[in-house]
């Protein structure tokens, strides 16, 4: 522990090639810290977003190149963790579209989180600005430093025996790198490293990350809208955008009697996103615990890349990490149970105690699933701009 520590205490950060360059490499001797990026000039973050996303939520308009950077190396920096142990990145991990393959995250110690990460994927691009399945932090700069602050994740809560964000702020003002980064990014020597500029960049940083290379893209491109059949489709995934936009018709017992399945009603395309005015998904469980209750998630991420360019699942689905396959997602919306203590649940799910019921036949779900494979890219998998720069 004593020669980590000293070894952390003489890093330095080193100019290389010719002067002007200003390519900047952590000394290669450490291996754990032997970042290599450019500086000059950064990689560019500016948004490729076709025009046809219209629902922005970033606070005050472009991502900035630099601020964008150092939000990348504090996104990867297990230094911001207590025991130097976690990093954002080790939770939301970008060969899974930002999120975390396990049911729940590992923090500090072994210790669990008790919601599943959330995919971080395309976060900038939804109407709803609030984050964390349940909406707690009203915006994603409010968010990202919540994570640093928890007992469980990465300890710095003040809670207990830990310390506090201030101490935090000590440790990266001894790190030389940052001195660097944070004088760079912000444009002024001495700038002062501190709380409001590290969730800065962060937010710059993660509000960068977004996927618009899919399959569907390509057919919303050419035919200019969602409604009629994609010419880049199969049979199959036209049947399912049909379904997955349409509203069932139903009948007085509400059950569908024809249309779709109305998933468009809260997951709107082209984002995709979540409507903010909506209820929980009758999931009222928290993760790991079968007896617990809980109510209050009514956000989601992004339904692109749900699938990885494998076809395998990204993470496991919902706010417990309980839906391992997307056949039991579907399967959970095809009659969502009612619940007498559940009085959040989303009105276009439950009808006072009566379910709405979908009724899909096996061909109806596995055509669902064949549309929903199409909203994967491939790009945001591999980008050097969101890879970890260490």
């Amino acid at each position: 522990m004593k020669r980590y520590a000293l070894i952390l205490g003489i890093l330095i950060l080193a100019a290389c090639g010719r002067a002007g360059e200003g390519t900047y490499e952590l000394d290669a001797a450490y291996t754990y810290l032997g970042a290599d990026f450019p500086l000059e000039p950064p990689l560019d973050y500016s948004s490729t977003a076709p025009d046809y996303i219209t629902r922005d939520n970033r606070l005050d308009g472009d991502v900035d190149n630099r601020k964008a950077t150092l939000g990348r190396v504090l996104f990867y920096d297990k230094q911001l963790s207590l025991n130097n142990s976690i990093a954002c990145g080790s939770c939301h991990i970008q060969a899974h579209a930002f999120g975390d393959s396990s049911q729940q995250s590992i923090g500090l110690d072994g210790g669990l989180t008790s919601r599943q990460s959330m995919r971080l994927v395309n976060t900038r691009f939804a109407a709803l600005p609030a984050m964390f399945w349940d909406r707690r932090a009203i915006n994603l700069r409010n968010q990202v430093t919540q994570p640093i602050e928890d007992h469980i994740e990465m300890g710095f809560s003040g809670t207990g025996d830990q310390p506090g964000f201030d101490s935090l702020l000590t440790k990266l003002q001894g790190l030389q790198y940052y001195s660097e980064l944070f004088d760079w990014a912000f444009e002024q020597e001495g700038t002062t490293i501190n709380k409001q500029r590290i969730a800065q960049a962060l937010e710059h940083f993660v509000s960068s990350i977004e996927s618009f290379d899919s399959r569907f893209d390509e057919g919303f491109a050419a035919a200019g809208d969602i409604q009629g059949s994609y010419s880049n489709f199969t049979p199959a995934e036209n049947r399912g955008k049909f379904l997955f936009r349409a509203q069932p018709q139903l009948d007085n017992q509400n059950v569908r009697i024809s249309g779709g399945a109305g998933c468009a009603g809260c997951h709107r395309p082209p984002e995709f996103d979540i409507d903010p005015m909506s209820g929980n998904n009758g999931v009222d469980k928290e993760a790991g615990n079968p007896a617990g209750f809980d109510t209050t998630n009514t956000r989601s991420p992004s339904l692109r890349d749900i699938f990885g360019p494998d076809g395998s699942v990204n993470t496991p689905m919902m706010h417990t990490g309980n839906f391992l396959e997307f056949t039991t997602i579907v399967e959970h919306y095809n009659e969502v149970i009612p619940d007498v203590n559940n009085r959040t649940v989303d009105e276009r799910l439950v009808r006072g105690l009566t379910s709405v019921k979908l009724e899909l036949t096996s061909t109806e779900r596995a055509d669902l699933e064949a549309f929903i494979r199409t909203l994967t890219g491939s790009n945001m998998y591999s980008d050097e701009r969101w890879s970890t720069p260490f």
